[in-house]
């Protein structure tokens, strides 16, 4: 489900005046030309503005505020559970204040600089990173920019930011050690950037390599093929080993794209023509067969629950079926995918819950029985154990034949146990042919986590009930955001006390030289509002929305998200 980006997404910035036509137009996070709107029945201003009015910020100061709410909101959402400390959402907030504040005010690209930055942030949090991966993400571009300095991070940031954006720097180099870019050299420096270098600066510079990766299309050809080379030999197969499937799919979709385009061309238009119909057709598979187990009441004694994962084959893979054994496409028995997981009551029940659900499967399609592969009878020598079931979905619109389908079918215990596998194989892909290699590797992101959990642990920031942003222009905690919380705020962003006076005199609505809680929150609505009425098709948010699951379960990504999230719950 890739996409390419034009261009980079970002924040939209706020200007009164009509920006050159040289200027890149940016979406997509908050679009911030906001008005207040008069009343249609009343000149008297309404006492709570609603918050579908909008507001019209003339100084420089108080659009950059809304940009501070738009992203610090945007990455937090993403985060979910991971953003709930003080010292996490301090973190971003001191770090989006910096990176804005320093971006906004270059003399060079300014836009496309913040757009990048956070372009990064999202993805990082999309990813599930904690805040220090973030912030480093949010920083980078204000570092290589040279508006910023590795010691100043340190300082104004923290110690756990700044070596992250110095290892991610190392890793940027990592390629220039290699003369000839071929498959041995390739394997050696993968092992070589898993082994010596933070997985956590190597899971940014992925994200760096994706952003740029989505707007390659701006480079000579002769540096798009290079970077492309580059990502598919070194960073794709990176991104598979910690575990960012997806993000490991996209890299190699995009490379495939810039390396091969005609090969690229004839794939993506065989995979386009069945593409719309065959999302929506997966989703209504998904639902029919799991109406279908449902109803079954045999295999329903068996069970405690069923789930069912869908997904839709990328073009490089597609293209790697095609030439492997010279397939036709509509041989290609796995083009749409689902995974069906049975939840047994007893293990005794295994097998035979397996098999009922093949037999379900055989009355609502027709099976292609020489591609059907049952590796719980004859178990991988690995130990992974599924049924593999290729089944003739029929023909579409005009008589054309559909793709095949693939239903996978396994108990939890087998899906544990793959996924175990998976995560023993995504390494191996990544460079790592050692199991004890694995084994310290896992445990090095476990540590990771527990230090990382130590800085971030809620420290109780006394604001009761009211979280957020909002807590943290609050500095005396008194329940409201005064004239001077205000322009302290808008002083770091590099604005001036004007602009504050301005933005306070817009927001509060009951005139009384504070914002209170709820002036605040229709605030943020008001931004929140204008974001999704823009560019609702862009291709950004779409990327990642429409994605069954941006991570492996059992990745070095996730390993570290589960020991983050345990030390947290248990500080």
């Amino acid at each position: 489900m890739a996409a390419t980006l034009h261009p980079h997404p970002g924040i939209q910035p706020l200007h009164s005046t009509p920006k050159p036509a040289s200027s890149l137009r940016l979406r997509r996070v908050p679009s911030l030309y906001l008005r207040r709107l008069a009343s249609s029945s009343s000149s008297a201003p309404s006492p709570v503005p609603s918050p579908t009015q909008a507001l019209e910020l003339d100084r420089r100061g108080g659009k950059m505020v809304a940009q501070l709410v738009g992203a610090f909101n945007d990455i937090t959402e993403r985060m979910g559970s991971l953003s709930n400390t003080s010292s996490s959402s301090q973190l971003l907030f001191q770090s989006l204040k910096l990176s804005i504040s320093l971006l906004q005010t270059a003399d060079f690209a300014p836009d496309s600089r913040l757009s990048r930055a956070l372009a990064v942030a999202f993805l990082l949090a999309d990813l599930q990173m904690d805040a220090e991966v973030i912030s480093a993400g949010i920083l980078r571009e204000a570092l290589e920019a040279g508006l910023l300095t590795m010691n100043e991070i340190k300082s104004r940031i923290g110690p756990g930011p700044a070596h992250l954006l110095h290892e991610s720097l190392r890793m940027k180099h990592a390629p220039m050690k290699v003369d000839i870019l071929d498959d041995d050299s390739a394997a050696a420096l993968r092992k070589f950037c898993l082994t010596f270098y933070d997985i956590r600066a190597l899971v940014l510079e992925l994200a760096l390599k994706l952003d740029s990766m989505r707007n390659l299309e701006y480079l000579p050809k002769c540096q798009q093929i290079a970077k492309s080379l580059e990502v598919i030999k070194i960073y794709a197969p990176l991104a598979h080993a910690v575990g960012a499937g997806s993000l490991s799919l996209e890299l190699e979709d995009l490379s495939f794209r810039y390396l091969f385009p005609f090969s690229y061309g004839f794939v993506d238009a065989w995979l386009r023509s069945n593409e719309t119909e065959s999302k929506i057709l997966l989703e209504s598979y998904k639902e029919e067969l799991l109406c279908a187990l449902s109803a079954d009441q045999e295999l329903q004694k068996m069970l405690n629950s069923i789930s069912i994962e869908s997904r839709y084959k990328s073009r490089f893979s597609t293209m790697k079926k095609l030439l492997k054994d010279g397939r036709k496409p509509e041989e290609v028995n796995d083009i749409l995918g689902l995974r069906v997981i049975l939840d047994t009551s007893s293990d005794e029940w295994a097998a035979m819950a397996c098999y009922k659900t093949h037999e379900v499967i055989r009355s609502m399609w027709r099976e292609i029985p020489e591609r059907t592969k049952d590796y719980i009878t004859k178990p991988k020598g690995n130990g992974y154990r599924s049924l593999h079931v290729a089944v003739d979905v029929g023909k579409g619109a005009g008589g054309q034949p559909r793709p095949l389908m693939e239903v996978q079918i396994r108990t939890a215990e087998m899906h544990r146990t793959a996924v175990g596998g998976a995560a023993a194989h995504s390494m191996y892909k990544g460079g790592l042919t050692d199991p004890e290699e694995a084994k310290r590797l896992k445990a090095i992101m476990v540590a990771a986590a527990e230090v990382a959990a130590v800085r971030l642990r809620e420290l109780g920031m006394g604001c009761g009930e009211t979280k957020g942003l909002f807590c943290l222009l609050d500095k005396n905690m008194d329940g409201r955001i005064s004239i001077e919380e205000l322009m302290e705020v808008i002083h770091d962003l590099g604005a001036d006390s004007e602009d504050a006076k301005e933005l306070m005199h817009l927001l509060d609505a009951n005139c009384d030289g504070f914002l209170s809680a709820e002036e605040f929150d229709i605030f943020q609505r008001q931004v929140e509002i204008m974001r999704s009425m823009e560019d609702r098709d862009d291709k950004f948010s779409s990327i990642l929305k429409e994605k069954f699951g941006t991570i492996d379960s059992a990745g070095l990504i996730q390993v570290y998200r589960n020991e983050l999230d345990n030390k947290l719950v248990m500080s």
